[in-house]
């Protein structure tokens, strides 16, 4: 478990750029040093902002777009192109414009599939996707992503983790089906706990003062099952990325400067 570092910046709009400068960056990194990277997106207004300003920064080319694996945190469980889906989302802010492998671009089940509507089938091929994907190095049944963004919502909840539902009590699958969100629409796939904490690095993302409660409560010891953003680390680096906003409720004395 690594401690959370916290790194605040003036709004969201300077967040989201700096958050994509750190993202290329980690990308490039990996790509020499194992000739590939694997990245978990997230959604909302704060993941798909850093999407849009990743796909304007003009060191988006150092990617090496083909050698790029991507994944989803989470999904609504809706039909394939439905607007509200993350991956709908994430190929409108940047992906549709990158020359990615689209073998390597791996989109959670939609509910129009070969799954129809039984989201614990289509969380079970995510879950069979992740580890045929998985190398020996790995040491488990997921692969080692180098980066995992997470929104964090204003209950504390993280990819389709809510406080206190059964998918964030999982210790054991790495993916499974949501039924009953409180957040709409109400059925949903989702990698657990153990699935997120197999990254190397975890980033969450939070902008906006109704964000503010949920960093307070989530950075202070609060406990996982009634705070999944609390649960939420990865195996070198937990990295907070706030805006101002967000951090209105927290002490100074927990975001000291982080490193690049």
């Amino acid at each position: 478990m690594s401690t959370p570092q916290l790194v605040v910046h003036r709004d969201k709009e300077l967040m989201a750029q700096a958050a994509a400068a750190r993202l290329i960056t980690k990308i490039v990194d990996a790509q020499a040093s194992r000739g590939r990277a694997s990245v978990v997106l997230t959604g909302g207004r704060n993941g798909n902002g850093l999407l849009a300003a990743l796909a304007a920064a003009p060191a988006r080319d150092a990617v090496d777009w083909a050698r790029l694996d991507l994944w989803w945190g989470d999904e609504r469980y809706l039909p394939e192109g439905d607007p509200e889906r993350n991956v709908t989302q994430a190929r409108a802010a940047l992906l549709d414009s990158v020359p990615l492998d689209p073998e390597r671009v791996h989109a959670m089940p939609a509910s129009d599939g070969p799954y129809g509507a039984d989201v614990e089938a289509a969380a079970e091929a995510y879950a069979a996707e992740l580890a045929k994907a998985a190398w020996p190095e790995n040491h488990g049944s997921v692969p080692t992503f180098d980066v995992l963004m997470l929104g964090v919502g204003p209950d504390t909840h993280v990819a389709s983790l809510f406080p206190e539902l059964p998918a964030v009590r999982e210790t054991e699958r790495t993916v499974v089906g949501v039924h009953g969100a409180p957040k709409p629409p109400p059925t949903r796939i989702t990698l657990t706990l153990p699935a997120i904490r197999s990254a190397r690095e975890v980033w969450l993302l939070a902008a906006g003062a109704d964000k503010a409660e949920a960093a307070a409560i989530a950075l202070s010891g609060a406990g996982e099952i009634q705070a999944p953003a609390a649960g939420a680390y990865g195996r070198s680096r937990t990295l907070w990325l706030l805006d101002s906003a967000a951090a209105s409720q927290l002490p100074r004395s927990l975001y000291p400067p982080a490193s690049p």
